[in-house]
């Protein structure tokens, strides 16, 4: 079945849920079981809407000023891969996937490390 939704304006979404501080509209975007890996400080695995508002509340309200900026963003057949600078201005790779209506099923992501080269 085709999926009738936009992946690429789903994560667009999340950005400017994020952005805006706007934890509901944020937790909102995500399925109700959904998973989120975050490697960015050791490996850690949050699970459905409290464990990621316990997650996402601190970051949200701490955000430094260049927080949220896009770096890339781009479709892969999984899902989206994107780049962003996270909560405390430092580069994160994280990538996305979705249900069949468009909800965040999981979010996987980690620090990239950015070379004098630009490779990471």
């Amino acid at each position: 079945m085709p999926e009738d939704f936009d992946r690429v304006a789903v994560v667009v979404d999340w950005l400017d849920a994020c952005r805006t501080r706007d934890l509901d509209a944020l937790l909102d975007l995500y399925a109700e079981d959904a998973r989120l890996e975050c490697r960015c400080e050791g490996v850690k695995v949050h699970r459905g809407r409290a464990e990621l508002d316990a997650y996402w509340r601190p970051r949200l309200d701490s955000q430094a000023a260049v927080a949220f900026g896009l770096e890339e963003i781009r479709p892969e057949a999984d899902g989206v891969l994107l780049d962003y600078r996270s909560f405390e201005g430092k580069p994160v790779r994280v990538h996305f996937s979705f249900d069949k209506i468009g909800k965040i099923m999981q979010t996987r992501c980690r620090p990239v490390c950015m070379f004098p080269s630009g490779i990471d």
